[in-house]
C-alpha cells in the first residue's frame, strides 16, 4: 500500500457474503475510488455477481450513500443487494 492507495473494509451480505463465503473483505483501491468502484472490482473476481450490481445499495460508515460516493482510507463500506423475506 503506497501512500495514494485507501484501505476499506467491505462488510457482505446475502448473495455477496454467499458467493465470497467470508463476512468482510479488507481492500485496498487508488484514492478517489468511488463506492461503485468497489462493486465493480468484486464483480470482476466473481462475474455471477453482474447481475446485481444495477440493484444494489451502499452504505459507507452506517449511511447510505450515492454510488459516486468517494471514499477516505478506513471507510467500512456496506453492499446491500434486494432482500426478500419476511
Amino acid at each position: 500500500m503506497s501512500e495514494s492507495d485507501i484501505k476499506v473494509k467491505v462488510k457482505l451480505f446475502a448473495v455477496y457474503q454467499e458467493v465470497f463465503d467470508v463476512p468482510e473483505l479488507e481492500l485496498v483501491f487508488p484514492l478517489q475510488t468511488t463506492v461503485d468502484r468497489v462493486l465493480e472490482s468484486l464483480i470482476k473476481q466473481k462475474p455471477q455477481l453482474a447481475k446485481w450490481q444495477g440493484v444494489t445499495r451502499f452504505g459507507v460508515n452506517l449511511k447510505f450513500v450515492e454510488s459516486n460516493t468517494i471514499l477516505q482510507d478506513g471507510d467500512e463500506v456496506v453492499l446491500i443487494p434486494p432482500v426478500s423475506g419476511g
